[in-house]
């Protein structure tokens, strides 16, 4: 039975398709239709810019530089709140889209057990059972999740001041807001490297919204096997064999 979150999602993805494009070429696979992808690059619009005022506003004699790029200091606290408001607003609306493939199964439990082979790149082959996110991808996300409501909580307190919540309640804000904006910090260097030079092909998943079957079998093998029917160590076999590949 479809849930309003499912209709939603679909009558999003139906408009958004209307609108924008999906370019699959012969070889690669769809993996982003275009609404997700407008959802993954408003999350970046708001967050860098949330980021760098965040920076200018509670450390100043460091980032300093960074606030003119923005009108000066004033111009930038008065932003700051609406810029985390975006990124709360449209990282809400990508956790709705991902939900269900977001969910933790068996197969995330046994994939953190090897993530030490898999991150030495051991593994030719990510697991077998590997689907449409790997647990990395998982604890990443519901890592952000955790930190948007942090980030909303803490900063409905800052923005609103003592008058309404009390010293207290701002000065332990101020900490987990920036606590939050820290980890979630990390954790965007880890996506930008591995969305580059540590999975090169990922990147344009989110651009064009395809990836090369190739790149399905090595990393999401489960995932691969769904939508084409095939087995990807054959698949991958065979494509040595031809000459088309040569493995990670």
């Amino acid at each position: 039975m479809s849930t309003a979150v499912d209709r939603f999602d679909d009558k999003a993805r139906a408009t958004f398709d209307r609108i924008g494009q999906n370019e699959v070429y012969e070889g690669e696979l769809l993996r982003h239709r275009v609404y997700t992808r407008f959802l993954h690059w408003m999350v970046a619009l708001f967050f860098f810019p949330a980021l760098f005022t965040g920076f200018g506003i509670y450390m100043p004699w460091l980032f300093r530089w960074f606030t003119p790029i923005f009108g000066g200091g004033a111009l930038s606290r008065e932003m700051h709140p609406w810029f985390g408001t975006g990124f709360v607003v449209f990282f809400g609306l990508q956790m709705l889209n991902w939900i269900k493939p977001m969910k933790w199964t068996a197969a995330d439990s046994k994939w953190m057990r090897n993530l030490g082979k898999i991150a030495s790149g051991k593994e030719k082959q990510d697991l077998p059972e590997t689907g449409f996110f790997n647990a990395g991808q998982k604890l990443q996300f519901w890592e952000i999740v955790g930190g948007s409501v942090a980030f909303l909580i803490t900063g409905i307190v800052l923005w609103t001041g003592t008058r309404t919540f009390g010293r207290w309640a701002v000065a332990v804000s101020y900490i987990l807001h920036d606590i939050s904006a820290v980890i979630m910090l990390g954790g965007i260097f880890i996506h930008l490297y591995l969305s580059t030079i540590g999975e090169p092909g990922t990147l344009q998943a989110m651009i064009r919204g395809a990836v090369s079957e190739a790149w399905a079998w090595t990393f999401h093998p489960a995932w691969y096997k769904e939508v084409t029917g095939r087995d990807p160590v054959q698949a991958c076999e065979e494509a040595r064999q031809r000459g088309k590949f040569e493995g990670k």
